[in-house]
């Protein structure tokens, strides 16, 4: 999804569409059942608790709305920090052909980078990040209380439905109100169903939000924290142990997200540090973690033409879409003598980015080949590339004659049984 789509054109998605749907099906379903079951015409204690379901309704669906129309905050292309020696401590990204300031990340869904980038929402067709993080918090807030007391009325009102026998035939007919036609339990049972879901998952998804807001982190710096810590425990002669910059107690990081403008302060740029941090403390331990990355990535070269479908059945076999990573992280397809340069391992699973060819690079529009150039593809429908060395006696003794790369699951299987010999080395 463009990041230029704005305005009222970003609801024309499934997930804003659907979003909407439960929300106000929720809603009516209520409103009608509580009719028959807590009359707001009856007693000012039945207006006050239909006023209240609907304040709830109605500021769920503003800060919906807001959470959508706002969005996170995008970086500006090509931007570069004030004092270009700051450079050095940031990322480049080569699609908005600028730096990541910190706390920015790229959004594929958006293509963009985002400021304060938590994740990327389907439901509101936008990334949740710096500007309406707030807005987004607000919204599953409300959203979670409404849906619990539609709940109760929904649950209460399909009782009474279902018990009017009763009640009527044993003189307690002022208990008899709720009267059901066929359409009328099918919303009820559909409305109860959603409400209970909606109060579910989205209580959980809120604790996580909070979670993250009080210690001053989003979904991505978790997952670097936990990183720089992994890596301080395996090597002893990393740097000095690693102090999370962005929290500064939690009343403070509440202020950063819930203040008197309600979805920002500041830039989204720079950022309230702890003592004994800089602006940049996050982002050299980023740079760390992808020279690691770098280090442990392997060349791999395609063996046989994958489709980059998600559940390549017919061309890979069950076991491969059984063990299908869950993520929505892209399919890349290959053609046969592709090379991918890959960081991640699965059992029937790799990731990786594929090597653009001499003509790709050039520019040339021709060769251009469409879809992600990375992104997870089965992993028996490609070989590690090896260098294969052969030992004879030379003028000083040794001499090393590389053999040629491994071109089938033949050459590969035989290449290992030199690894195991002692005969081979992997390109590292």
């Amino acid at each position: 999804m463009s990041a230029e789509i704005s305005g009222f054109r970003r609801f024309l998605h499934w997930g804003p569409i659907a979003a909407l749907s439960i929300i106000k099906c929720i809603t009516l379903t209520t409103l009608y059942m509580n009719s028959m079951w807590w009359p707001p015409n009856e007693s000012f204690a039945g207006f006050a608790h239909q006023a209240l379901f609907l304040l709830l309704s109605t500021l769920a669906t503003f800060n919906y709305v807001m959470a959508t129309l706002t969005g996170p905050g995008l970086m500006p292309k090509r931007w570069h920090p004030k004092d270009p020696k700051d450079a050095q401590f940031l990322q480049y990204c080569k699609k908005c052909e600028g730096y990541k300031a910190p706390r920015s990340h790229h959004c594929r869904k958006c293509d963009r980078c985002v400021k304060k980038m938590d994740h990327h929402c389907p439901w509101i067709n936008h990334c949740v990040g710096w500007a309406n993080h707030a807005y987004f918090t607000y919204f599953l807030l409300f959203s979670i209380l409404g849906s619990l007391q539609g709940t109760v009325v929904l649950c209460c009102s399909f009782w009474r439905g279902i018990y009017r026998y009763y009640y009527l035939t044993h003189g307690l007919a002022h208990l008899a109100s709720v009267q059901f036609t066929l359409l009328s339990i099918i919303m009820c049972i559909l409305g109860m169903g959603l409400a209970i879901g909606v109060v579910i998952g989205l209580s959980m998804l809120l604790f996580i939000q909070l979670k993250t807001i009080v210690n001053n982190q989003t979904g991505i710096e978790i997952w670097i924290v936990e990183k720089a810590l992994y890596r301080r425990y395996r090597n002893a002669d990393c740097d000095n142990e690693f102090l999370y910059p962005y929290d500064l107690g939690w009343r403070a990081n509440l202020r950063l997200v819930f203040n008197d403008e309600c979805q920002k302060r500041g830039d989204g740029i720079e950022w309230p540090v702890a003592e004994g941090c800089d602006q940049y403390t996050l982002t050299r331990e980023q740079l760390a973690q992808k020279e690691e990355k770098r280090a442990r990535t392997r060349t791999f070269r395609c063996i046989g033409p994958v489709t980059g479908r998600w559940l390549p059945i017919f061309s890979q076999g069950w076991r491969v879409c059984v063990a299908a990573p869950c993520s929505d992280e892209p399919r890349i397809s290959l053609r046969t003598n592709d090379m991918i340069k890959v960081t991640r391992f699965r059992t029937h699973w790799l990731f990786g980015e594929r090597v653009l060819s001499e003509q790709e690079l050039a520019g040339d529009k021709k060769r251009q080949r469409k879809g992600p150039i990375r992104g997870w593809f089965p992993r028996r429908s490609a070989v590690e590339v090896i260098e294969a060395v052969q030992e004879g006696s030379g003028g000083d003794g040794n001499s090393e004659t590389p053999a040629p790369l491994a071109q089938n699951g033949n050459a590969h299987s035989h290449l290992k049984q030199q690894q195991r010999n002692g005969h081979a080395k992997k390109y590292m």
